[in-house]
Formats: C-alpha cells, structure tokens, sequence
C-alpha cells in the first residue's frame, strides 16, 4: 500500500511540472466544454481563445493533448478480454498499428470512441479524460476471473499533437522512420508515434511520450512549428472527418450513424462484443438511413449533443452535433449526424428551426452506396 500511494504521489507531481511547464510557456487553461477536462491547453499567449484559426490558417502546429487519459489493460487474457469488448478485432493488433475502436452498450450505442494499440506489456486504450474513470469502470465489471488488470497511466505519459509538413520533418530527430500510412505506429526510446488521418492533405502524429523528454524536445519543435492549444487539433480531427464520443453523446449513435465503420473502427468478421447483433443488423438490413457530414455555422454555440433541425419539418430534430469547434472569429465547423433525407429539400438549422444555418461540406472519404461489411 506503502509503495502505490508513493507512486500515486509521484504521478500527481510530475503532471504538476508539466502544467508548470506549460504555464512557463504561455498556456492558456479552462475546462473544455465537450470533453470537460479541466486541464486543457486552450492557447498559447493570446486571452481570447482563437487557436481553432490557427489550425483553419494551414499553419504547421503541436499540441499538447492533456484531455486526453490512457487505460493500459495488462495480463495474459489482456487481448481476448478486450476482443469481446470493443468493436475492433483487438486479438490480432499488432506492435506496428494502432486501431479506433468503439464500446457500446448492449443496443448498440456508443459508450467511448477509442484509439488502441499494442506495447510490450499493455494494450493502451486511449479515451478523453471525462470518460475515462465511467470506461474503467465498466471494463472491471466483466474482467471476472480474467487475468487481466486495468490500470489508468494517464499521468504517466504526455500526449502531443503534431500537425503539417514541418512537423514531418521535426519529428525525424527522435523517429527515423515515420509511420507512412494512417494508423500505422513507431517506437523508439522517444516513445510512441501515431500517425492518424489526414487532415486538410496534411499528415497528423500523435506523440506519446515521457514528461521529461517532451519538455526536452519542446524548444526544439518549437523552431518550426506553432505551439496552439487542444481546439486547434480537435478542429484538425473534424476536418479529418474523425468522431469522438463525448459525455454530451453518449448513448446517441450506433456507429454507422457516424460513419464509425467506414474510418475502421468496427470489424464485421470478428467474434461477438456488447451490442454486435444490432451493429451488425445495422449493417446489413437496407441503406442507413443517418450519416455523419461536416458543416460550419456561423454561431460559436454549436456543442456536442445539440440537437439540429430541418426547415421543412421544424417541429422534431434531425439530427444532432456530434464534435464541434471555433474555426474562425464568428464561425465553428462541427461533425453532424443526421437524417439523409433532410438534405434533399430546404435547410438544416442549429438549435431551432429558425436557429443558425449550417452549412454541409464534403467528407474527406466516401459514404458507401451499400453496405458491404468492413474488414
């Protein structure tokens, strides 16, 4: 007991040197309206919250990911265990890869959006801090006599977000060789290096890393790159045409509705997990008839969960926000989920009716005419 309460100690006190740090640096905190961690980096140097143009202007970036927590699942039945969990094919990830994955509730609605990968020792599951203890949690309930242990070593790592051609090149002092394709995974003693989908044709990592060793290489990445806050990265996920589940919407989506398994995270061959029958008839059973589609509005009030309309059928809602963010002085692009059939005729509205118009864009990859299943 002795020695986890000094490890517990010295956790919390290396987290407070890198907000320390971080504060040295200019960040700006506040509590994150969807996500709800209290240590997120809003900006750097400015009082009024703009990173979001930062990312909007193409400029190269990093960004520290405080709100953002790790589950490490360790064990010999580590692998099986989270196979009959999560929507991915967990048994067979490899050292080299990294999966999204999703947890859903016995009908099929998503719990947690999830990024995973495989260590030497742990499988990682990476979820937003406000999720994390309820994720946990729940995980424990079904471990039962599994050799598994869940254990949360968010404090123990920091997470960056690099984004840009230049943060390819800086990254080449710690990893040289780059992961090439999305969701592909290096390791070096620097750590862990992911490189995620593309946003606006422009490769994002992120770095997994020690405390020590980010405050070393931040100087150094600071030469040719801008340091922002998290809503520039979560702005870059958007464009990417990346859903994340937040406390505002969970439960809301099967994860077709957000295009979940067209982006890999749901497997169509692997054995059952909590709600598979109903994904999987989803699947199969006729078109889908709710898509996930980006839009921006004119309003800095779009949130996750708010509920959008159609001006053709004002009285029930036909949709909903699923992640949003400040891409301009009065503009905030989102990710929506909503009805298809309510992009035939009139206008989708935020909030109300005659709420902020939104305005659809195009996804940075196809929504299937059918649904053939997902590999």
């Amino acid at each position: 007991m002795a020695e986890a309460h000094s490890a517990l100690l010295y956790m919390m006190d290396t987290m407070s040197q890198w907000l320390q740090f971080l504060t040295q640096q200019g960040a700006l905190f506040g509590a994150d309206s969807d996500t709800g961690a209290d240590a997120d980096v809003l900006d750097f140097g400015t009082a009024d919250n703009t990173g979001g143009t930062t990312a909007a202007s193409g400029r190269d970036f990093f960004a520290p990911l405080n709100q953002l927590g790790l589950i490490a699942a360790s064990g010999d039945e580590a692998a099986r265990f989270l196979h009959s969990q999560l929507t991915s094919d967990v048994e067979h990830l490899t050292p080299s890869e990294a999966r999204l994955a999703g947890y859903c509730t016995p009908k099929g609605r998503l719990l947690a959006t999830l990024l995973i990968w495989r260590t030497a020792d742990a499988i990682l599951l990476q979820v937003p801090r406000s999720l994390l203890a309820p994720l946990q949690k729940r995980l424990q309930m079904f471990v039962l006599r599994a050799k598994v242990k869940l254990a949360d070593i968010s404090d123990q790592h920091v997470v960056l977000g690099l984004a840009g051609i230049q943060a390819s090149a800086a990254l080449h002092d710690w990893f040289p060789q780059l992961p090439d394709v999305p969701y592909a995974l290096a390791q070096s003693d620097a750590g862990i290096l992911i490189r995620l989908a593309d946003a606006a044709n422009a490769p994002r990592y992120q770095w997994i890393t020690s405390i020590q060793r980010a405050r070393e290489a931040w100087p150094l990445l600071a030469k040719n790159l801008t340091p922002v806050g998290a809503p520039a990265w979560r702005l870059t996920e958007i464009r990417a045409g990346v859903p994340h589940i937040t406390p505002a919407t969970q439960e809301q989506f099967v994860p077709q509705m957000i295009n979940y398994e067209i982006i890999g995270g749901v497997n169509f061959r692997k054995g059952c997990y909590p709600g598979q029958e109903i994904v999987a008839r989803s699947q199969y059973l006729g078109k889908l008839k709710r898509r996930m589609l980006p839009a921006s509005v004119a309003s800095l009030e779009a949130r996750a969960g708010m509920e959008v309309f159609s001006s053709l059928d004002p009285g029930q809602p036909c949709g909903r926000i699923v992640n949003a963010e400040r891409s301009g002085a009065e503009q905030m692009d989102c990710l929506v989920e909503l009805k298809l059939a309510a992009l035939k005729d009139g206008s989708i509205h935020l909030g109300s009716a005659s709420g902020p118009q939104l305005t659809i864009g195009t996804l940075p990859y196809a929504l299937p005419e059918t649904n053939p299943a997902a590999s």
